[in-house]
């Protein structure tokens, strides 16, 4: 049986639930914006008049309204957008339980089961969007096909409200001649590599030798070349159905730019004690710890490396995190933001191998878990390293409790 798949996009989500709280915007410019003072001040959502005089997601406040004079600015509060998100997944839980969610505003939804008691993918997806305006008092975009990745690229081609159905017979026609860089995963540095071999549509990407395209992206490029060819057949998971922990991580924009390695070890050491905090919170070690760089010009990478052994204690795995630093950045520009995250984990309470010459392991371990203790009853700012001390503006916030709402790993 051919599955049907549904993604459903909660058009401008944010724009348009804080449209609904505050009717008086409904036919202005209105853009959703971060906290400026914290250095995120750039657009996270923007409603269609915004859009329409050019203003994007990722624009800073500055340049959104030099493109639109008359902009209102809206500061984010998730407390509203993950009701309604609760409140949409609802409804999609009338039609399925195979709900998938891709963010806070969007959700795949396999209905193959469903479509003896509601009708075909296309009616389900029209039915969703009439509830969406009438209950919610949102619109959404809907895309059928029988992958998930057609039917996310489906609900990306029009929008707002609209449904688009793409099907085996007419993908080629549909898909084929849109720009590689609308392929899900097909991110600002893959879709230049490609550009560089005259791959500029999904159907060039497609239509590729995929061994040449495994010798330019490894293993990645024979994904995407199957992403295109429409041979996707990852499931949508069943709705409370969660994966393994992969990785933990936090990372941050910093008050103000890195412009030193000192400046550089003050973030990384904030971070790194959250990461091995949460790391022994969940009763796990990591085996390997990566690092995201971002500079000012936005311009940024990743790295990482092997540790000699699992550990959560925060020394050890800000040490490995400095090391990949300093191995892998010129200072060609100062830094805006840092990322840290332990993989390849394990549980804590394994077994391992001890060094005969390293009798400060164990100490160290119960150490970090005498801090938490301490935080716990007193608060994050109870213990601290000197060093956090030396510039608060760079150091005075807790990655640890300050939560960030971040897209959902298609291949988590």
């Amino acid at each position: 049986m051919q599955r049907t798949i549904l993604h459903s996009d909660l058009n401008n989500f944010y724009a348009s639930v804080e449209c609904l709280y505050n009717p008086d915007l409904r036919n202005k410019p209105v853009a959703v914006c971060g906290d400026a003072e914290a250095r995120h001040g750039i657009v996270l959502a923007k409603n269609q008049y915004a859009k329409a005089v050019g203003v994007k997601t990722g624009d800073a406040i500055w340049q959104a309204k030099q493109k639109c004079p008359g902009l209102v600015t809206v500061s984010a509060d998730f407390r509203k957008y993950l009701r309604f998100s609760r409140l949409a997944r609802a409804i999609y839980a009338d039609y399925t339980d195979q709900i998938e969610s891709f963010g806070i505003d969007e959700c795949w939804l396999d209905v193959s089961g469903s479509v003896h008691l509601f009708g075909n993918g296309v009616t389900i997806a029209d039915d969703i969007r009439r509830r969406m305006r009438d209950e919610l008092g949102v619109t959404a975009s809907v895309g059928v096909s029988w992958n998930k990745i057609f039917a996310k690229l489906g609900s990306d081609m029009k929008k707002p409200d609209a449904t688009t159905v793409i099907t085996e017979d007419n993908y080629r026609e549909t898909v084929w001649s849109l720009p590689v860089g609308e392929l899900l995963y097909v991110g600002r540095s893959t879709r230049r590599k490609l550009e560089n071999r005259a791959i500029f549509t999904i159907g060039d990407l497609a239509k590729r030798e995929v061994n040449d395209l495994g010798l330019l992206l490894g293993v990645w490029g024979e994904t995407l070349w199957s992403f295109a060819n429409g041979l996707d057949s990852a499931p949508v998971r069943l709705t409370g159905e969660e994966s393994l922990i992969k990785s933990v991580g936090n990372s941050t924009t910093a008050a103000r730019d890195l412009l030193n390695i000192e400046d550089v070890k003050m973030i990384i050491y904030v971070l790194v004690e959250s990461v091995a905090a949460r790391l022994r919170k969940h009763g796990l070690k990591c085996m390997t710890v990566a690092i995201s760089v971002r500079d000012k010009d936005l311009l940024s990478f990743e790295r990482q490396g092997k540790l000699s052994g699992p550990t959560f204690v925060s020394n050890d795995i800000a040490q490995k995190a400095l090391e990949l630093f300093a191995s892998n950045y010129r200072w060609n520009n100062s830094i805006r933001s840092l990322g840290v995250r332990g993989a390849d984990l394990v549980t804590a309470d394994r077994h391992v191998q001890l060094d005969l010459f390293d009798r400060d392991k164990t100490e160290a371990e119960e150490l970090e878990r005498t801090v938490d203790t301490l935080r716990r009853r007193f608060g994050h700012y109870s213990v601290q390293r000197c060093a956090m001390l030396l510039d608060r503006q760079l150091t005075g916030f807790n990655p640890k409790d300050d939560h960030v709402i971040h897209p959902i790993s298609f291949f988590r």
